[in-house]
């Protein structure tokens, strides 16, 4: 036996004989495919943007409040492990409405063909790219 799948690779056949099965599919040898990837994204955006939210609601209750606190929000959006933040968040906000268009597609049942889904992967994550760089060149030019 030269590894751990030839162990787990034991079924039987219609007579009761043991036969060597693999299990369908190994995770160890398994590629999942980039549209399932992105799907998997797509749940780990929406849980990014919520972190993301409870940041922007800290922003606002600062301003609010005092403008010591402000300046300390301020301070920590300006920093760089701030501007890092805010472009994972922003990233991952144009990554999730990229995506729900195409989910949305798939909802009135267009774009379910290979060829289709191939060129909706790369338009997503080219439109990931292409609005968060804009995004940053229009908020940072603005400075």
């Amino acid at each position: 036996m030269s590894d751990v799948r030839e162990a787990l690779m034991v079924g039987r056949g219609s007579t009761g004989k043991p036969v060597a099965r693999p299990l369908s599919p190994h995770l160890q040898v398994y590629r999942l495919p980039l549209t399932a990837i992105l799907s998997f994204s797509h749940r780990i955006t929406g849980i990014a943007l919520s972190v993301g939210t409870f940041v922007l609601v800290w922003w606002l209750v600062a301003a609010a409040t005092s403008d010591a606190s402000y300046a300390t929000v301020s301070w920590f959006l300006r920093s760089p492990i701030g501007y890092l933040a805010l472009f994972g968040w922003s990233a991952a906000l144009w990554y999730h409405f990229c995506n729900g268009l195409r989910h949305l597609a798939w909802d009135f049942g267009h774009g379910f063909e290979l060829s289709q889904s191939r060129a909706s992967n790369r338009m997503v994550l080219i439109g990931t790219a292409l609005f968060t760089v804009l995004t940053w060149v229009i908020g940072l030019a603005a400075q």
